[in-house]
């Protein structure tokens, strides 16, 4: 734990969050609020961008929460920030998490224009942190041995589109979110995250 004190820190606010939206009578009134959607981006983009880096859906056992939360933020944020810093972990779940929101809202304007997805989606709810989860877990990578970069490179890519729901050739705008946080996630451990953290 003292080795990664800001991502353990950060697991008990998403803790601390998860109980109150799973009791709360105001949840899904902060949900709409939070969700980063077209319409929310538009009206409040830097509320909806920071408060839905809090919010986990579902059961914390259910297989997109063991996942995201568990082994993307906590392990392979965690190892991220005990062998690289806590600096470049918060860099890697803010690249993943803003980069990825703010990249699948332009895919989906133009989608929504090309008619590829429902007029709707403007208004989807689109909340979580499973931008960001995505990004450490393509980041982590440097963690492994060389042998074992492609399956995980399989499984990275690999989960959220076995899930995925298909507008044509186009998966639903959460899997592009999600590998566009992959590969956010691939591109700084080749760069930012390829050496470690100095020692003293």
């Amino acid at each position: 734990m003292r080795r990664g004190p800001w991502t353990c820190g950060f697991l008990v606010v998403l803790l601390v969050a998860h109980v109150w939206f799973t009791v709360s009578p105001a949840a899904d009134a902060a949900v709409a609020w939070l969700s980063t959607n077209l319409d929310n981006l538009g009206r409040h983009p830097v509320g909806s961008l920071l408060g839905s880096a809090v919010v986990t859906d579902g059961s914390l056992l259910d297989p997109g929460l063991l996942i995201t939360l568990w082994l993307g933020i906590g392990i392979a944020l965690w190892w991220i920030e005990a062998h690289r810093g806590a600096g470049r972990a918060a860099a890697v779940f803010l690249a993943g998490h803003v980069g990825a929101t703010l990249l699948t809202a332009v895919v989906l304007l133009v989608a929504i224009r090309a008619g590829t997805y429902p007029d709707d989606t403007r208004s989807a709810v689109d909340v979580g942190i499973s931008y960001g989860a995505e990004a450490a877990l393509a980041a982590a990578v440097v963690a492994l041995p060389r042998w074992a970069w492609a399956p995980w490179v399989l499984f990275v890519v690999g989960w959220p589109l076995a899930d995925a729901d298909w507008f044509g050739a186009v998966p639903d705008f959460t899997t592009v979110g999600h590998l566009l946080a992959a590969t956010i996630g691939f591109a700084l451990a080749a760069t930012v995250l390829r050496t470690p953290r100095p020692t003293s």
